[in-house]
């Protein structure tokens, strides 16, 4: 399949890119690793007049420590980056996650910040910068915002970017010892794309859930928080029994996805079962 005919700029820096989306805005589309729009342009479901290649821009990969514990995440950086750090491994959740994400192929060449602004809905990442209340940085020619990810995906590969915006970098927020964290997910198995994901964590005080964060992929439209979980865990003593009735709210006030890989009532019983396995996991890893 050959995609339609499409005009191509390669900047050689994040200014000269930011100029190209001010100049063609509505117009172009940003390539990064390519591992979602290349095949989008070649099924023709995406028919950009312009591609801006930033996959050679240096100043938007590697992984930095910030002063206050956060650690800033390059849009560029790919997943195999992100395994090879321990400043990234360090949340549990993530820990999960990125071995799992497609193959070793795309994890060599996919990046962080083309799955987010993707914002495919059975994604993982978005699920865990969700739980994880990550920031995300954004810039254009009218300078640089930060967008949390509460904020940002929107719906099916829609996010909050404005068309002249890139995404610059992830910000993870600083670990805290009474806080556990987890990924699990039922994967379509050809393409590892999540029929169900639940990025899970967990602060606990005094024997107690003091405060919870759960986020869904796979499941509706667009990755979510599952506030009706959160808000029923916190304060119980997180036995087998909270963590079921918990899970019972995971699909509350959400429409659940139903395609030939699962109907909505399978969809919603794996959506629960994942729930307790993410919380239960996040759990163990407390300090």
């Amino acid at each position: 399949m050959i995609p339609a005919a499409f005009a191509y700029s390669r900047p050689t820096s994040l200014d000269e890119a930011v100029a190209l989306l001010s100049a063609h805005a509505g117009e172009a589309k940003v390539l990064a690793g390519g591992q979602s729009l290349l095949p989008l342009m070649k099924l023709r479901l995406a028919r950009p007049e312009r591609v801006v290649d930033i996959g050679r821009l240096a100043e938007l990969r590697g992984i930095r420590p910030l002063p206050d514990g956060r650690v800033a995440v390059g849009a560029l950086t790919t997943y195999r980056a992100m395994l090879d750090s321990g400043a990234v491994t360090r949340y549990g959740l993530l820990r999960d996650a990125l071995p799992r994400i497609a193959d070793v192929q795309v994890r060599n060449v996919g990046t962080i910040g083309g799955a987010i602004a993707h914002a495919d809905p059975a994604s993982d990442m978005p699920a865990c910068l969700l739980a994880l209340e990550a920031e995300i940085v954004a810039r254009s020619a009218r300078g640089a915002r930060t967008i949390p990810a509460t904020d940002f995906f929107r719906g099916s590969f829609e996010t909050a970017l404005e068309p002249d915006e890139i995404l610059t970098e992830v910000i993870l927020p600083a670990g805290r010892e009474d806080a556990g964290s987890a990924y699990t997910s039922l994967e379509q198995l050809a393409s590892g794309y999540a029929i169900v994901g639940v990025a899970a964590v967990v602060l606990v005080a005094a024997g107690r859930v003091a405060g919870a964060r759960v986020a869904v992929t796979g499941v509706s439209d667009v990755a979510y928080r599952a506030v009706a979980v959160e808000t029923a865990l916190v304060g119980s003593s997180a036995g087998t029994a909270d963590l079921a009735a918990a899970a019972a709210h995971v699909t509350d006030g959400r429409t659940v996805n139903s395609d030939i890989h699962a109907d909505a009532a399978y969809r919603a019983e794996m959506a629960r079962v994942f729930v307790r396995r993410a919380l239960a996991a996040a759990l163990a890893r407390v300090a």
